[in-house]
């Protein structure tokens, strides 16, 4: 029997990251004060074993089971993992061997081959929150995209955002078409990048076609879906089943869509797992729910590959503060820079889990370009795995702000009844995202709020 140590390093500000360094053999010192370590016990198995087994010394982590193969070109005393998640990307060694490894994260990956590989990608609902910064991020990254919107939910002033943080040439590489997925005609129509070379020259129009679909349009909020269900259905199932059509027939590699957590209705259980649903609390819910299926029936009539992703409360940059159907972080930091009333449905012991936008991006790429065969046509969580009440999102909010704005101190939220098609708690497994797709978020709660801030002060 081999005894092996194990030890995961570079999990920076407590958030695991394939990102690593592994130090095997001898407990070595992480010198760096912006990581800490997550310290294993001991490891037995035979040479060639297809498995390994880490019993975490904290119990933050559960004790798991991963597959491993033999490392190629390495001692017979050596495995590595054939899975990804979040407690893996780890090598193991005997303890008479000093190794160190590195191991780029499958996202930081993907982003460096990106940059020298273009792709043609469509982004509906592209002036919106999570279009705009999927948007962002893909031209940043030398990317063609064309853009779909109607301007119902999203905005000209995110694009305009967009264009003054990417360089002008990559500018360039953005074709918008102002349109509706209720109309099949556009979404046939945005299937193909149209680059005008010659002042707009319709006639001197380079073309390539779509290859990658993130479908992000929609009508969303569980309130505005009671108040007019017609509408909602039109864009969220009638606009989905017509850009499923499009794209369909437009031979696209990849359909990425967002899902809801709305699905999960009133599933008692936490955390959430894709497989396990119960009865939608709201139109919306029921439309999203209706996305899956299609996306599924898809799949098995015309073998069209989907991905679908279920967000959990998305925030960050770029999100709407205003309106009646403001999400819930960005209304309450604008009530609170105004010194308005913070109103909380319910008791604040409410429960959601809160994910960064730059984890919903990493995820949306991750599920486009992924190469494994297991990953496709499947529904994913997308979020952290944390829970956080709404009065411990308010008491974090006050903390943030207060620095900045010193009438917040002391201050108390206002409560009233519970909202109609609200679920009580939210909490995500993500282990399905990490082990298929090589996700790994790499913002919390308390980090997205502080980048959150600067934006919206």
């Amino acid at each position: 029997m081999l005894e092996m140590t194990i030890i995961q390093g570079l999990v920076k500000n407590g958030l695991r990251t394939p990102t690593t360094i592994e130090f095997l053999g001898l407990w070595e010192k992480i010198n760096n004060p912006n990581f800490k370590r997550i310290e294993f016990d001991s490891f037995k198995g035979e040479a060639g074993t297809n498995s390994f087994t880490l019993s975490p010394l904290s119990g933050e982590h559960q004790c798991r089971t991963y597959p491993a193969r033999r490392c190629a070109n390495r001692s017979d005393h050596c495995f590595e993992p054939t899975c990804h998640s979040s407690n893996a990307l780890l090598i193991g060694c005997t303890r008479n061997q000093k190794t160190q490894m590195i191991q780029p994260s499958y996202y930081d990956q993907l982003k460096t081959r990106l940059a020298t590989e273009p792709h043609t990608w469509l982004i509906t609902g592209v002036a919106g929150f999570i279009g705009s910064n999927l948007l962002e991020t893909l031209l940043k990254l030398n990317q063609r995209v064309v853009g779909l919107d109607n301007f119902a939910t999203g905005y000209q002033r995110n694009l305009d955002e967009v264009e003054s943080l990417v360089s002008a040439e990559q500018w360039t590489n953005f074709n918008f078409i102002p349109g509706d997925i209720r109309n099949l005609d556009d979404c046939r129509c945005a299937m193909a990048f149209r680059h005008s070379r010659e002042g707009g020259n319709p006639d001197c129009q380079e073309s390539a076609p779509v290859e990658y679909v993130l479908h992000q349009a929609a009508l969303g909020s569980v309130p505005r879906s009671i108040e007019n269900p017609i509408a909602t259905n039109e864009t969220n199932i009638s606009g989905f089943l017509n850009m499923l059509v499009a794209a369909r027939d437009a031979k696209i590699k990849r359909f990425v869509y967002a899902a809801s957590s709305s699905t999960y209705g009133d599933h008692p259980g936490l955390p959430k797992v894709e497989d396990k649903i119960g009865k939608p609390l709201s139109p919306y819910a029921v439309t999203k729910y209706v996305n899956e299926l299609y996306a599924d029936v898809f799949a098995r009539t015309y073998g069209f590959n989907t991905i679908g992703l279920r967000y959990f409360n998305v925030f960050g940059p770029r999100q709407d503060p205003n309106g009646a159907y403001a999400a819930v972080i960005p209304k309450w930091i604008a009530s609170m820079i105004k010194g308005e009333p913070v109103f909380i449905n319910g008791d604040g012991e409410s429960s959601r889990d809160f994910c960064f936008i730059d984890n919903t991006v990493q995820v949306n790429l991750l599920a486009a370009i992924t190469e494994n065969p297991e990953a496709t046509n499947q529904v994913y969580n997308v979020a952290v795995g944390d829970r956080t009440t709404l009065n411990q999102l308010y008491e974090q909010l006050c903390l943030n702000l207060l620095p900045s704005y010193s009438h917040l101190k002391g201050a108390k939220p206002v409560y009233r009844d519970f909202r109609a098609g609200d679920v009580r708690h939210s909490l995500a497994d993500i282990s399905k995202a990490v082990t298929l797709l090589g996700y790994q978020p790499t913002h919390r709660i308390a980090e997205g709020l502080k980048v959150a801030k600067e934006w919206y002060v």
